[in-house]
């Protein structure tokens, strides 16, 4: 369960924070990026791709449609 699927049903919170979240993307963005630099130089490059990949999935995360169902777990 997700950040924002546990804010569901509590007076629109989760709308407010995906609200705020479009309005402040710039601000967001240059956060993750100050963030991942930190974290690439903490372990002096040796995870560069992993961090550069979780940064672009960060980055993209509220452009994502919000009414989707959840990825069903391919385990039987």
């Amino acid at each position: 369960m997700g950040f924002l699927d546990k804010l569901k049903g509590k007076s629109g919170l989760k709308d407010k924070a995906i609200d705020l979240a479009k309005q402040h993307d710039n601000t967001l963005d240059k956060g993750i990026d100050k963030a991942s630099d930190l974290a690439d130089k903490a372990t002096k490059g040796k995870y560069t791709d992993k961090i550069d990949n979780a940064t672009e999935k960060t980055k993209g995360a509220n452009t994502k449609p919000q009414n989707t169902p959840p990825a069903q777990d391919p385990r039987p």
